[in-house]
């Protein structure tokens, strides 16, 4: 009877919720490329803005560090200030 079930694709046994199908595992490949795809495109959207950006005048490399800043809260932009400036401090470049 075991036989049968291996033979068929088919167990009874604790394993067989875990089971891989080809067509499930193709699936999920491809949906991980399709979104490797569209996160290439993203990035190259992104670096086309930055060098219209610098074009037009604009330092990008400011202009990128705006952008980080805007991801964080206002204390953390505080708590990162403090820190830089106590190193600034002890690095005597007041």
């Amino acid at each position: 009877m075991m036989d049968d079930d291996i033979e068929s694709g088919h167990s009874s046994g604790p394993d067989a919720s875990y089971r891989v199908t080809a067509d499930e595992l193709r699936q999920f490949v491809e949906r991980f490329e399709r979104l490797e795809l569209e996160k290439k495109d993203i990035a190259d959207q992104q670096k086309e803005v930055m060098a219209e950006a610098k074009g037009r005048g604009y330092d990008t490399k400011a202009m990128r560090k705006l952008i980080a800043l805007r991801k964080k809260t206002a204390d953390e932009i505080a708590e990162e200030e403090a820190i830089l400036e106590m190193y600034r401090e002890a690095l005597g470049m007041r």
